[in-house]
């Protein structure tokens, strides 16, 4: 599964993808840093940007740091679900 590294702005104005951030993403996210709702944002953005499923993009490593590792599962058309 492929992983991407994104630094997080949390409580911003809008959710947004800013750009290329070193080797990894810039991402502003309006929610604010608490209780998970920032990586539920993150997450959120990712997904509609990439066009995946929402239950396919989680945090990895960092839930409490700007910098994150998120995976995305990528299923290939036709693929069978584990359920």
């Amino acid at each position: 599964m492929p992983r991407i590294t994104v630094t997080v702005s949390p409580g911003a104005g809008r959710s947004e993808m800013v750009g290329r951030h070193g080797d990894g993403w810039r991402a502003r996210v309006a929610a604010p840093p608490e209780r998970g709702r920032a990586n539920a944002a993150l997450c959120k953005l990712l997904a509609e940007t990439l066009s995946v499923p929402r239950s396919s993009v989680r945090v990895v490593a960092g839930r409490s740091a700007r910098a994150k590792v998120v995976e995305i599962e990528r299923r290939l058309t036709g693929e069978a679900s584990d359920s």
